[in-house]
């Protein structure tokens, strides 16, 4: 059940001098991935519920709508062309024009269904990409394990379904990507493996340079530098793409966008925001925020600061931030589906 607006903890979460944050909607139980359409409509992706929801203003207000029941793990939701595409845990669906059709879409367009079942991992993050096709991971069906070649990979194809290749593997489980708006690399997040110590691994933000080239570890190396105990044996971290970043271990780094709005300050323009989701199998609890990285000339992260903060309180979750998203008034949208709410970060006037 989503928390009952007057109770969201707004006045816990902190933002840098010169924002504020607000609530943007309330009410959607499980709010995961986020999308924006044309005509400014949100679309919202939930995980652990089958529903996708849309986000619409009407008369000043915020209007929540559910435009999609009986989906498996709808987790991913990207918008283009008037389109909606929703990824469940196997299958893609499209449903067009949907923004002039939020009371009674269309029956949706099925994308493609080659995917695999398992429930580990599989729920999908996707996104369009500046060549024109649609991007789809496929998790590790397991914390720890040496994958089949359907698993542990990102996937590229056309908008139809149509010529599928993968172009990362080595991925044990990415749940947010983008493209940097300088270089036009894939940039994504990656959660690492659990139950080797509390303190490493940590989750890992990646660039691919090499579209179907590069392997980037998993389950063989870590992090870029620590080779793991089960599967590392005979095997050098030499052989991967390593990082370009470190985000903490167990911080469940999931969605990320560069910010390519005007609404912020310079400093901002084309730093990556981060959703880390939060450790679940830490004593002391780390993540459950939003951070801003940056690279330098060389593409390596030069930094790694806290932007948005205060879901964790007294190391227990008041919220868990899933991902974010540059909104087309330059704003930052933040999920968080333990409230099952919406926030606003705006540029304080």
């Amino acid at each position: 059940m989503p928390t009952p607006a007057a109770r969201l903890p707004i006045d816990k979460l902190k933002v840098p001098d010169g924002f504020k944050i607000e609530v943007y909607a309330s009410g959607l139980a499980n709010a995961r991935s986020l999308a924006q359409g044309d005509k400014g409509t949100l679309f919202v992706g939930t995980r652990s519920l089958d529903r996708v929801y849309a986000v619409r203003t009407v008369d000043g207000k915020q209007e929540v709508k559910v435009i999609a029941t009986g989906l498996h793990r709808p987790n991913g939701v990207v918008f283009h062309k008037g389109a909606l595409y929703v990824a469940e845990l196997s299958k893609i669906w499209r449903f067009d024009d949907i923004e002039n059709n939020l009371d009674a879409p269309g029956k949706p367009v099925l994308v493609s269904d080659d995917f695999p079942k398992d429930e580990a991992h599989g729920w999908k993050f996707i996104a369009i990409g500046p060549d024109e096709k649609l991007y789809v991971p496929v998790g590790a069906p397991g914390n720890i394990l040496n994958p089949p070649d359907t698993h542990a990979q990102i996937r590229r194809m056309d908008l139809d379904g149509k010529n599928v290749e993968v172009v990362a593997r080595g991925v044990r489980n990415t749940v947010g990507f983008d493209w940097n708006p300088r270089t036009q690399q894939l940039t994504f997040t990656d959660n690492g493996r659990d139950w080797v110590s509390e303190d490493i691994p940590n989750d890992e933000l990646n660039v691919l340079s090499e579209p179907g080239k590069q392997h980037f570890g998993y389950p063989f190396c870590h992090q870029g530098n620590f080779t793991d105990p089960e599967y590392g044996w005979g095997r050098s971290c030499a052989e991967f793409t390593a990082p370009v970043g470190l985000l903490g271990p167990h911080t469940a780094a999931l969605g990320m966008r560069f910010y390519t709005g005007a609404q912020f300050p310079a400093a901002y323009k084309d730093a990556i925001f981060i959703a880390r989701h939060g450790s679940w199998n830490k004593t002391q609890k780390l993540g459950g925020d939003v951070v801003v990285a940056r690279l330098g000339a060389d593409g390596k992260m030069t930094s790694l600061e806290p932007f948005l903060t205060g879901f964790l309180q007294d190391n227990r979750y008041v919220g868990r931030p899933v991902d974010v998203l540059v909104a087309r008034d330059g704003a930052l949208l933040v999920s968080d589906d333990y409230n099952g709410a919406i926030y606003r970060i705006s540029a304080a006037r």
